[in-house]
């Protein structure tokens, strides 16, 4: 698998406000990708603008929305999409995530809700995210959600990824944690699932903590640190589909930088072991 699929190389983090002035000074060489939400910086100025752009500066940036809501029953926001584009631009964005669900229908959710899991679903979702590749110019990334409950559902959630990633023709934000919960909550294989996804779609990945409700409950929360089964459904992501850029995400409960930093490392490490086998297996070829 070429390095050329990927629009960004390494271990990321997410960059939160609350962080920010740690992160400034000095940046980490730890880190070597960056990631935000378009909704929480397009059109902030001010010190925390200009402390934006020293960070777009420094290094490569990745864009997670929030709010487009793809499998929504309401039109697209096209003035928020030509804002994305026009940002996307001014920062030099590498590319634009967003998550497979919903979050709005007469007003916004402030949830992601589950797309019912049919072929009429994946029509309607791999139409509208055709349309905002158009107006961005450019393929977008669709990142797979934990849910909870699957109202509707006519096909497996692997079966609806696949078919949305190859209808749209769009790329994959493989989210570990996610298929690690939804493994838990909903009973099924995650190495199965994992090795059914189609590599070639696969632009980087998330990793990121949860919170245990109960014994067969899990909540995607991004709120503590990375469990141990995840880190080894990640290095079992590398035996599979080679070293792929990875970013630790974390929204709330959020620990000094320099915990933040050694997940980092903990994503490197396994990176570099992955590496270091593959460059084995190419120099005894």
């Amino acid at each position: 698998m070429s390095i050329k699929q990927y629009p960004v190389h390494g271990a990321g983090l997410g960059l939160r406000r609350a962080i920010s002035d740690s992160l400034a000074d000095p940046m980490p060489v730890q880190i070597d990708f960056m990631e935000v939400a378009p909704e929480n910086w397009i059109g902030v100025g001010g010190a925390y603008g200009k402390q934006f752009r020293k960070f777009t500066e420094r290094y490569p940036f990745m864009l997670h929305g929030l709010s487009l809501s793809i499998g929504g029953p309401i039109p697209l926001d096209d003035g928020f999409l030509q804002k994305l584009k026009r940002f996307m631009k001014e920062h030099n964005i590498r590319a634009y995530s967003e998550h497979l669900s919903y979050c709005s229908d007469d007003g916004h959710l402030y949830d992601l809700m589950p797309i019912p899991f049919t072929e009429e679903a994946v029509h309607y979702v791999a139409d509208r995210i055709k349309r905002v590749q158009d107006i961005l110019e450019q393929q977008i990334i669709m990142e797979n959600v934990s849910y909870y409950a699957a109202p509707g559902k006519q096909m497996e959630e692997i079966e609806f990824l696949n078919a949305v990633l190859e209808e749209a023709d769009c790329g994959l934000l493989l989210d570990v944690n996610n298929i690690y919960v939804n493994s838990i909550n909903h009973k099924y294989d995650a190495e199965e699932f994992l090795n059914a996804i189609p590599a070639d779609r696969i632009k980087y990945i998330h990793v990121a903590g949860h919170y245990n409700e109960a014994e067969d409950l899990i909540v995607d929360t991004h709120g503590a640190n990375v469990i141990d089964p995840v880190w080894q459904l990640l290095d079992k992501t590398y035996a599979q589909f080679g070293v792929i850029p990875t970013l630790l995400e974390r929204d709330f409960n959020l620990p000094p930088v320099n915990e933040l930093l050694a997940e980092v490392e903990t994503i490197k490490s396994i990176q570099s072991k992955w590496q270091t086998t593959q460059e084995s297996k190419s120099g005894n070829g």
